[in-house]
């Protein structure tokens, strides 16, 4: 038998869906699950939101995955049934009679049969809720220099099995340093929250483990299947778990006189989702031997770090990590389970079957998608894209860049799209689509200069298929190459679905010089005028990562199938959660229930943070997407 399958309670769920599994989705609701092609799923709650607005009150919901798309819905108000027929055509309703004293909760209708009511909730008195956070102290570094912290990039899993998210964040300190710059930072401190507020633990990496964008990559995903998600990092002598014990040598510091950690042992660390504790640490591979050997000798290039996750059996999730991207790249997967940290296989550019021809083509970024079509993901990690069993499936050769994006961008052709650029100025090209199957590139534009921004999203309804641009003078094209105007969005940054039709809007900031610091906002695309109308200024808020201008998360947290965002509050004692109050018309599965979307969201913390997208065309003139096929724990 394979050995995917060797779990004894796997292999029996795996033998009754070969006799066509009955896998039970939320509120009553059966769906046939396929063993061959069916993945790991969460298993999620309604994630029902109700938003006061001026004609009413907005209430959205999610359809699961796991649920046919024409089950339908019947919304309550107080305990009685407000709509006078079943809703099928979508997962939101106006209820112009609302108030903010208003309660509601929704029933799934299968067959014309009513399930099980999911969780009452109120109403929010605007379109974002607050979650209170305990910031930790400050400090100061062995050369006297102060420091505070400010709520940096999150990620969600359901931490304790209850259907619904949780928040892990990461808390960075204000003398946090790019790997290029020297000096010594605070501690890393990573907490997890309920939203409404309540930190279930904190998780302190210690001084061994240097701040910034590029150290810490964290993991939050249900990797053994057992309905609750594990916390998966690199940690290192001195880190504290959340119950208080210590990995390794609390005395031990490996900090040299300029701030680098650059000796000592280095860890990765499986930490329990809902109590922080640790499950297992076994050594970091890729281990760091001679910092030399990763392309300089004073500490930047060797602790380049990405993460990931990926269905590489396509069922059950594995752990991806990587180490470097300028020169050699080595990409790690392990499997966690039954309590056991396994490795399955390392990618080494240093290896002789790979060669020196898959140095330097790694991003800041990585994507993980099924590109092949044959159930298993593999790891586009830039330029080149990594089998499932590790190989090397393709390398275009276009070397290293910032902004990756990965998904059904063209509708029009079959399978994935990549649209990447790229930093070195003599590279054939400074932005580039390929198709993700194979490498072969589709179309090239040469800017001759470190093209550091790009972005793919269907914004002009007016071409098939996702619209892309980047800086240097790309300008705004179609996904086939066609210049649509030289004058593309300013904002190159983060795409999120938001308002009512299916168009992607523009998620950013607005930066300002003298106090370095970025008001989050969304802003949508007007293609006859092309320039940008303001949806919505997150007054009070700040973006992450100084100029990159992230928010601290996006996803599909809550509600129907648009997105949320998360940015902190300035003084970083709360992150605020903004969601739609759109009415939409389009009924579609949830995000968080698509596999290149979910993992997009597990990825987006990793190194220079990029938007999530998902496996097929989601934008105008879209057709219906197929139903995800998954099972849940």
């Amino acid at each position: 038998m394979s050995t995917k399958f060797q779990h004894p309670l796997l292999r029996i769920a795996v033998l009754l869906c070969a006799l066509t599994l009955l896998v039970p989705a939320n509120f009553g609701k059966l769906q046939q699950v396929d063993a061959a092609t069916a993945r790991q799923a969460e298993n999620l709650g309604r994630g029902l939101v109700a938003v006061k607005v001026s004609g009413g009150v907005f209430v959205s919901w999610r359809l699961l995955g796991t649920e046919a798309s024409s089950v339908g819905f019947n919304l309550y108000r107080n305990g009685t049934k407000i709509n006078s027929s079943v809703i099928t055509s979508s997962t939101n309703y106006l209820d112009t009679a609302g108030t903010t004293s208003s309660s509601y909760y929704v029933r799934a209708v299968v067959s014309g049969v009513e399930q099980t009511a999911s969780s009452a909730v109120t109403v929010w008195s605007n379109n974002y809720t607050d979650i209170p956070l305990q910031k930790p102290a400050g400090g100061t570094t062995p050369d006297g220099v102060s420091y505070t912290y400010n709520a940096n990039d999150a990620s969600v899993g359901d931490l304790d099995g209850d259907g619904e998210y949780e928040i892990v964040l990461k808390w960075d300190p204000s003398n946090s340093k790019d790997n290029s710059q020297s000096g010594y930072t605070g501690n890393t401190y990573l907490d997890a929250y309920e939203l409404s507020g309540t930190l279930l633990w904190r998780i302190n990496l210690g001084k061994n483990i240097r701040a910034g964008a590029h150290y810490s990559p964290f993991l939050v995903y249900d990797f053994d299947g057992d309905g609750k998600a594990e916390v998966v990092c690199k940690t290192a002598d001195g880190t504290i778990d959340g119950t208080g014990a210590v990995i390794g040598s609390s005395t031990a510091d490996y900090r040299n006189s300029s701030g680098y950690i650059l000796s000592g042992p280095e860890y990765l660390t499986v930490f329990s989702g809902q109590t922080g504790a640790v499950l297992k640490t076994i050594d970091y591979v890729p281990a760091r031997g001679t910092v030399s050997s990763w392309g300089d000798s004073y500490g930047n290039r060797v602790d380049r770090f990405l993460a990931g996750v990926a269905y590489l059996d396509g069922v059950r999730p594995s752990i991806i990590m990587a180490r470097g991207y300028y020169t050699r790249t080595v990409v790690v997967a392990f499997d966690w389970r039954n309590g056991s940290l396994t490795r399955k296989w390392t990618f080494d550019s240093n290896s002789s079957t790979n060669g020196s021809a898959t140095e330097g083509q790694g991003n800041h970024s990585l994507s993980v998608a099924d590109v092949d079509n044959d159930g298993k993901d593999e790891i586009i990690y830039g330029a080149m894209t990594i089998n499932e069993n590790g190989s090397l499936l393709y390398n275009t050769g276009l070397g290293h860049g910032d902004a990756l994006h990965v998904g059904d961008l063209n509708p029009s052709s079959s399978g994935l799209e990549v649209f990447k650029v790229m930093e070195d100025t003599g590279a054939a090209y400074g932005a580039a689509v390929w198709a993700a199957e194979s490498g072969a590139i589709q179309w090239g534009y040469q800017t001759g200069a470190d093209t550091g921004r790009g972005m793919a999203a269907d914004i002009d309804p007016n071409y098939a298929g996702a619209e892309v641009w980047a800086s240097n003078g790309v300008g705004l094209r179609s996904i086939t190459g066609t210049l649509i105007s030289s004058s593309a969005p300013s904002s190159i940054n983060f795409g999120i679905w938001w308002d009512g039709d299916l168009s992607r809007e523009l998620l950013d900031h607005t930066w300002s010089s003298s106090t370095s610091t970025g008001v989050g906002k969304i802003d949508k695309w007007n293609p006859s005028s092309a320039s940008l109308t303001r949806l919505l200024t997150a007054t009070g808020t700040n973006s992450n990562n100084s100029t990159k201008g992230n928010p601290n998360l996006q996803a599909d947290l809550i509600g129907d199938w648009r997105e949320e965002v998360i940015w902190r509050l300035a003084d970083s004692s709360a992150l605020r959660l903004y969601t739609t109050t759109d009415v939409t018309a389009t009924k579609l599965y949830t995000l968080m229930h698509d596999p290149v979307y979910r993992l997009g969201v597990a990825w987006q913390n990793a190194g220079y943070n990029q938007p999530p997208h998902t496996s097929y065309y989601l934008g105008n003139g879209m057709s219906t997407p197929a139903q995800p096929s998954i099972y849940t724990p």
